[in-house]
């Protein structure tokens, strides 16, 4: 049966953890709804590591336009405000074109600030940035969280011991601004969606999630794609705090090319990393998300004509 698809939204968000067929769901509704895909997942911004990252299929590109997917170096960084700058410029050109925006991914910062808005933060000048680096690289990441402890005691409770890059980011606002970050998230801009939007939240179950999980990863490695992108990101020779480098397999898989790892434990390995990650994503969701309305059944098909049905409701 052919939904109604009559009522079209203003907007729709489409969050959930990796793996759990967002993807799939919003081409579906783009191909429905006469939208556009606005790419809202950290990872999936970088070039160098499409298959890595899961990004979006030449196939999938040629069904509706997408935003945001691989316009940013993998050897340089991006900050969630970076984002939000892109976003508004695509949001501006798909509502020109007519189409309905549909903003998918797994990071829970990029909806936070298409929903609720983002502190206006000062450019952090190269020089603090860099001074900073060098502090990570002599002192470590722990001695630069104990200084953010004494400096921004609300934000390094919020912020795990060994994640450097929201711990840079907190003392190099306090050092460029002499305000801390988390007297600075007290105060924020606009939403970047200015009307409404209609939001899902898919939320399978854990065993089949994990499933799925395993079963990508080894699809990514099936035709050698994966470990291609792998030899064209160390040939980028970016510096080790790139976000890029976070990416789900890319240590596993630089470790093999090395010699250090067999593939073999090294699928194993970097499936359990993604596992963990997945499990990361749904107790944010769930914890930061708790009002989005939750789409549980395990195959967005499943549930096809249920969403179509909120969505019409909405």
């Amino acid at each position: 049966m052919k939904p109604d698809t009559s009522s079209a939204p203003a907007a729709l968000l489409i969050a959930g953890p990796t793996a759990s067929g967002k993807s799939a769901l919003a081409l579906a509704l783009a191909e429905a709804f006469n939208g556009a895909i606005i790419n809202a997942d950290s990872m999936q911004v970088y070039d160098t590591l499409r298959v890595l990252t899961a990004r979006p299929s030449d196939a999938d590109l040629a069904r509706v336009p997408h935003y945001l997917y691989g316009h940013v170096s993998a050897a340089s960084e991006y900050s969630v405000g970076q984002w939000a700058t892109d976003a508004r410029a695509a949001l501006a050109q798909v509502r020109a074109a007519g189409q309905i925006p549909i903003f998918i991914g797994g990071t829970g910062l990029y909806f936070r600030a298409l929903v609720y808005g983002l502190a206006d933060i000062p450019d952090i000048p190269d020089a603090v940035r860099a001074g900073l680096r060098a502090r990570l690289a002599d002192e470590g990441v722990h001695a630069l969280h104990a200084d953010l402890q004494r400096r921004d005691p609300a934000l390094a409770a919020r912020l795990h011991p060994n994640d450097p890059q929201r711990i840079l980011r907190g003392l190099e606002v306090i050092e460029a601004t002499g305000r801390a970050l988390s007297d600075w998230q007290g105060d924020t801009q606009s939403p970047l969606l200015g009307a409404p939007a209609t939001r899902l939240l898919l939320a399978p179950a854990r065993d089949w999630l994990y499933a799925r999980c395993d079963a990508r990863f080894e699809a990514m490695l099936g035709d050698g794609a994966a470990q291609a992108e792998i030899a064209a990101l160390s040939a980028l020779q970016a510096p080790p705090h790139a976000m890029a480098l976070k990416a789900l397999g890319v240590a596993e898989l630089q470790a093999v090319a090395r010699g250090d790892m067999s593939l073999e434990a090294a699928t194993e390995q970097a499936q359990m990393h993604t596992r963990r990650y997945a499990k990361r994503q749904m107790t944010w969701f769930r914890n930061q998300m708790s009002d989005w309305p939750r789409f549980t059944e395990q195959d967005y098909e499943d549930n096809f004509a249920n969403i179509f049905s909120f969505i019409s409701k909405k």
